[in-house]
């Protein structure tokens, strides 16, 4: 779910979001900045749907509370790998590197229940967690589908790169040669990580009343 970047997380650097290698603080303000970002959004919303009056949202989550697992920052640690190869080779400035934080944060449900029962504009009614491929396109069920780590990569690549491109874009300045550079590089690490592991996205979704 898209927040804004916390502040306290200056020893974050080469990684771009919370990673395995991250300190506890990092988690500690994103998870900070999830709660106030998330609370202000419930009290607008609230403002705006009459009583009894219900909304239902869908978004990035996660499925266990350990956020450094590949459940939760795996696919992100694999663009922050595609940036930390253009800055060793002189691609990218690694200052412009370690001051990059994504203003992001997949939440774990029992975090989001929390924040609905604080604010305490709405009644949460239901919620469920369902599990889809990074690439939609390869169905693991289907014995018939044929893995190609080379089309996954790019397919994954074309998702991300739609989403964080104008992030990417306006941080480090970069013009056409280096976004395709970055995806391309970005693509080929999908592919080799989910020819070893076929690694989902977790979806939350939660319906609300406003009580």
């Amino acid at each position: 779910m898209e927040a804004e970047v916390p502040e306290e997380i200056q020893n974050n650097k080469r990684n771009i979001y919370i990673a395995k290698t991250s300190a506890p603080n990092v988690f500690e303000a994103y998870l900070k900045q999830f709660q106030k970002d998330f609370s202000t959004f419930l009290r607008f919303r609230s403002e705006e749907i009459v009583p009894n009056g219900r909304m239902v949202l869908t978004f990035l989550g996660r499925s266990i509370a350990d956020p450094t697992s590949n459940d939760s920052c795996c696919w992100l640690e694999l663009l922050a790998k595609s940036l930390n190869d253009m800055v060793d080779e002189g691609l990218v400035g690694e200052a412009e590197l370690y001051s990059f934080n994504l203003p992001f944060y997949t939440p774990y449900i029992d975090e989001v229940k929390a924040i609905v029962k604080e604010e305490g504009s709405f009644t949460l009614d239901k919620f469920e967690l369902f599990r889809v491929n990074w690439d939609p396109s390869y169905n693991d069920d289907d014995k018939d589908c044929v893995f190609d780590k080379k089309k996954s990569g790019k397919d994954m690549a074309k998702t991300i790169r739609a989403v964080f491109e104008p992030l990417l874009v306006s941080h480090f300045g970069f013009g056409d040669f280096e976004v395709d550079n970055l995806f391309e590089r970005y693509a080929n690490h999908v592919g080799e990580h989910l020819s070893m592991e076929k690694t989902k996205f977790s979806n939350i979704v939660i319906s609300l009343t406003k009580k």
